[in-house]
C-alpha cells in the first residue's frame, strides 16, 4: 500500500453537537469537493490515498461522520441519518464549503441524497450545487436486502474460501504478521470486488456496529422513490456504479431515472471502483465536474 499523505490541515469541527475531525488536501482556490465515506459508521481514511486523485484539480475535504474513525462519541444517544444531514449541513458552513459539491461513496451516496431531499424541502441550511454518487447504497430497503443476500454470498463462494485456505497455509501470520492482517482484511471484503482475487491496496478501516445499527434502523422500511422523494432533487448528479457490485445496479438506474441524472456503468468493477477501475472512475467525474453548471 501507498502511505497516505498528511493533509494540508485538519482540525474538529465546533458547531456540531460532537466535535467531527475533518481534513483538507490539495490547493484552496478551486471550488471545493467535499467526500463522504461509507458506512454507517466508518471513517474517511479508507477512500485513501486513491480517492486523492482528485486533489490534483480541487480541494478536497473529508471527515470522519458522528460516531467512527476520529469523530467517535461517549454519548449514547441513537445516531440517525438526520443526525448526520444535520452534520453535514453545519460542517459545511463552518468549513464554507460552497458552492457545494458533494462527492458520496456507498453510505455516503445515500447520505448525499438523504441531504439533496431535505435541502430541497428547505429543511436545511445549505443545498448541494452538484452531487457525485460513486456506488451508492441503495435506494430502498427492498434494494439494500438484495444487496445483503448477494453479498453474503459472494463471502461464502468457494473462491473466497479457496483464498482464505491459502491465506492460512501461507505461514504469513507467523513471518510477516502485519502482511496477514492486512491480507485478512482484504478477504473479509473480497465479495465486494467483481474478482474476489484481485482484492488489494485496501487501507484497513473498522465499522463501529452500534452506529451502522442506529442509522439503518432510523431509516426503518425506507424507499427514496416514493413519496417524490428523489423527484424533487433538482441538482446536476452523476452516479456511477460497478457492474459487478453486489449492490443491484437497478438501484442507482432508478435512482438516476428519478434524478435526471448521468449514470456511467463501470465494466470490470465492483463496489470498490477508486481501486478496481480508478481510471475509469476519475475520467468520469472529471468529465462531469468540467461541465458548465
Amino acid at each position: 500500500m501507498p502511505p497516505i499523505p498528511s493533509p494540508r490541515s485538519s482540525g474538529f469541527t465546533s458547531t456540531t453537537a460532537v466535535p467531527l475531525y475533518f481534513v483538507a488536501y490539495g490547493q484552496p482556490g478551486p471550488p471545493p469537493l467535499l467526500v463522504l465515506h461509507g458506512g454507517p459508521g466508518a471513517d474517511h481514511a479508507y477512500l485513501l490515498p486513491q480517492m486523492l486523485d482528485l486533489a490534483r484539480d480541487h480541494e478536497l475535504l473529508l471527515y470522519d461522520q458522528r460516531g467512527g474513525g476520529r469523530s467517535k462519541t461517549d454519548d449514547r444517544a441513537p445516531i440517525t441519518w438526520r443526525t448526520h444531514v444535520d452534520d453535514l449541513d453545519r460542517l459545511v458552513g463552518e468549513l464554507g464549503a460552497e458552492p457545494l459539491a458533494i462527492v458520496g461513496y456507498s453510505w455516503g451516496g445515500l447520505l448525499a441524497m438523504l441531504f439533496a431531499i431535505e435541502a430541497a424541502a428547505e429543511r436545511t441550511r445549505h443545498k448541494p450545487s452538484r452531487l457525485v454518487l460513486i456506488d451508492p447504497a441503495p435506494v430502498t430497503r427492498a434494494y439494500r436486502e438484495d444487496f445483503e443476500r448477494e453479498f453474503q454470498r459472494r463471502q461464502s463462494a468457494g473462491s473466497v474460501a479457496r483464498l482464505r485456505t491459502e491465506l492460512a497455509a501461507s505461514g504469513l501470520r507467523e513471518h510477516d504478521p502485519d502482511a496477514y492482517r492486512q491480507r485478512a482484511f482484504e478477504l473479509s471484503v473480497a465479495g465486494y470486488f467483481a474478482d474476489p482475487s484481485a482484492t488489494h491496496d485496501l487501507t484497513p478501516f473498522r465499522v463501529i456496529g452500534r452506529v451502522q445499527q442506529s442509522v439503518w434502523e432510523s431509516l426503518g422500511d425506507y424507499d427514496l422513490l416514493a413519496g417524490g422523494q428523489l423527484d424533487s432533487v433538482h441538482v446536476q448528479t452523476l452516479i456511477v456504479h460497478g457492474r459487478q457490485d453486489p449492490i443491484p445496479l437497478a438501484s442507482s438506474e432508478a435512482a438516476a431515472r428519478a434524478m435526471g441524472a448521468t449514470l456511467v456503468v463501470l465494466e470490470g468493477s465492483g463496489h470498490v471502483p477508486y481501486v478496481e477501475q480508478p481510471a475509469a472512475l476519475f475520467a468520469a467525474v472529471r468529465d462531469f465536474l468540467s461541465r458548465p453548471s
